[in-house]
């Protein structure tokens, strides 16, 4: 026997440690969206709280010629979740874009991460709607990692590149495990991780690339 608050804990981290064990060892399509019902309800809610605000304050002073920009980004991470990559082992990830939407946006960029993943959760059911915000803060520490690194690393702005590619996969990664490992819900940090740094690496690869491309013709791109 339990009193109702633990047995609802305990109901909680068994869903969450079945929702993990599937994710890490079960699934075909590797993804860090957490769906409604895996994380204890006060933390998906907080969460949704900050993550409101996040987007509130990335908005603010928001100039009219940004918003196409912003506009067709948002669809270029909406198809690109669409497109997945086989990985040795069978499972399968899709690229994340993160760094770049830091690299090109700055405090902008969370509200792009925050509208794909609505869009995400609404026809596609990646993640869930009260999960969204939990979904958006660990993402978006990718472009926020991807931003502070563009603006404040002084290093040459091809490996300036890689490192905002890098970080926008490691980063939110890093969050999730270590979110469902201080749950109890399960010990697949060493999985995810040994998926998404290669991942990351890939990332900072294409982002090097995009960056120097951008350079080359369209220099204007590179500056908010």
């Amino acid at each position: 026997m339990c009193g109702r608050m633990q047995c609802e804990k305990n109901e909680n981290r068994n869903t969450g440690r079945v929702y993990f064990a599937r994710v890490v060892k079960h699934e075909r399509q590797v993804n860090m969206h957490i769906a409604d019902g895996i994380l204890p309800l006060h933390i998906t809610i907080a969460a949704d709280i900050v993550a409101v605000g996040a987007v509130y304050a990335g908005g603010r002073n928001l100039k009219a010629e940004e918003i196409p920009k912003m506009g067709i980004f948002t669809a270029a991470l909406f198809i690109i979740s669409l497109v997945h990559f086989p990985l040795p082992g069978g499972p399968s990830l899709h690229l994340g874009l993160f760094g770049i939407a830091g690299l090109l946006f700055g405090k902008r960029a969370f509200s792009i991460i925050f509208i794909t993943l609505l869009f995400q959760s609404l026809i596609f059911q990646h993640g869930g709607l009260i999960a969204i915000g939990i979904n958006a803060l660990t993402m978006g520490s990718g472009a926020l990692a991807g931003w502070l690194a563009w603006d404040f690393i002084p290093l040459n702005q091809k490996i300036k590149a890689f490192l905002c590619g890098f970080f926008g996969i490691f980063f939110p990664a890093l969050l999730l495990s270590l979110l469902f490992f201080f749950l109890d819900y399960g010990k697949g940090m060493a999985f995810l991780m040994s998926v998404y740094i290669p991942a990351a690496l890939i990332e900072g690869a294409l982002t090097s690339t995009v960056v120097a491309f951008f350079h080359k013709v369209e220099p204007e791109i590179l500056k908010r």
